[in-house]
């Protein structure tokens, strides 16, 4: 009897830190862990909600950058750390479903497995653009000139969404061009704007300074229908029979195992912080809508997206 008492004993102090843990949840810094640099579509989707989720959570949520393999640092970081919602996943398609396909690593993780959904954040359309020193006004003129002059295409990683865009527009048009691969958004523009490639497909969040500039026009958007941001930029449905659409998700995930109720509390705080109209309008201005979820609508969600592509991906020959 007494071995039994101090068994149980043990048993329920074990379980006692976690319940009082995730009863208080938070009581220090929650920390949101973004798979690029500074300044591309998910950094500035994390940026955008992160301080009103620190007034609903009455702790500050920071951001940290940990670009690198496809998005795979910064996801294999946030899956073995502890699971107590302090260290949350910036996801978008590829870090989170395609890289370990794109980067021959399958066995890395597992969305499914690995990480518990929280909820989406925004939902953004890419534009296809090319450099305006090539006096290139078209989905066509771009189709008929890209094997001739050679034309290099940027991509802010292998397995992200822009990348996938590409080659499935190779594989609708019969058409091939060399896609380099930078690790973000950010350096991937860079490098359209510097010259040293000319067309991209980026998040309207993204580009739409730029196009506003006058350095780099807007060819087609991915999206069934036009975009507010850009009204006179047609859908590729409009422009070319090639039957094309894609989008980039943003979400919040944290490790698997994370206390039911510390992710519900955090999913209230993003719906809060999804739901201000001040943050709608900042994600408005980049071109991008908010998409409020439970964790169940957005693991449902990530399901249909993965599904979708998951063919798509499997067939690319990234060279890795």
């Amino acid at each position: 009897m007494r071995n039994l008492l101090k068994i149980l004993t043990v048993a329920v102090a074990s379980v006692m830190p976690m319940a009082a843990h995730a009863a208080d949840f938070p009581t220090k810094p929650v920390m949101i862990v973004v798979p690029y640099p500074p300044g591309g579509n998910v950094d500035s989707a994390a940026r955008i909600i992160a301080p009103k989720m620190g007034e609903v959570l009455g702790q500050p949520v920071v951001i940290q950058n940990r670009a690198g393999a496809g998005g795979m640092i910064a996801a294999q970081y946030v899956m073995g750390s502890n699971a107590d919602g302090y260290t949350l996943f910036m996801a978008a398609n590829g870090p989170l479903l395609f890289a370990p396909m794109t980067m021959k690593r399958p066995d890395v993780y597992d969305w499914k497995k690995d990480f518990a959904p929280i909820g989406a954040v925004s939902i953004t359309p890419m534009a296809l653009s090319v450099r305006a020193d090539l006096h290139i006004d078209s989905l066509q003129k771009l189709l008929d000139q890209v094997d001739s002059k050679g034309l290099l295409m940027a991509s802010p990683g292998a397995g992200t969404t822009n990348h996938l865009a590409a080659e499935l527009l190779m594989e609708k048009s019969g058409k091939q061009w060399r896609i380099v691969q930078y690790k973000g958004n950010a350096p991937a523009v860079t490098s359209l704007l510097g010259g040293e490639t000319a067309f991209s497909f980026d998040q309207i969040s993204v580009i739409l300074p730029h196009i506003k500039e006058g350095i780099v026009v807007p060819l087609v958007v991915t999206s069934d229908e036009r975009v507010p941001a850009l009204p006179d930029v047609p859908t590729f449905k409009e422009a070319s029979k090639l039957g094309f659409q894609a989008v980039t998700f943003t979400g919040l995930l944290a490790p698997a195992r994370t206390p039911g109720d510390v992710i519900n509390a955090i999913s209230k705080a993003l719906t809060a912080a999804l739901s201000d109209k001040g943050v709608q309008k900042q994600f408005a201005d980049l071109g991008s809508l908010t998409k409020v979820t439970t964790p169940a609508e957005f693991k449902s969600f990530l399901g249909e997206i993965d599904d979708t592509w998951r063919p798509v991906v499997q067939k690319v020959d990234t060279g890795r």
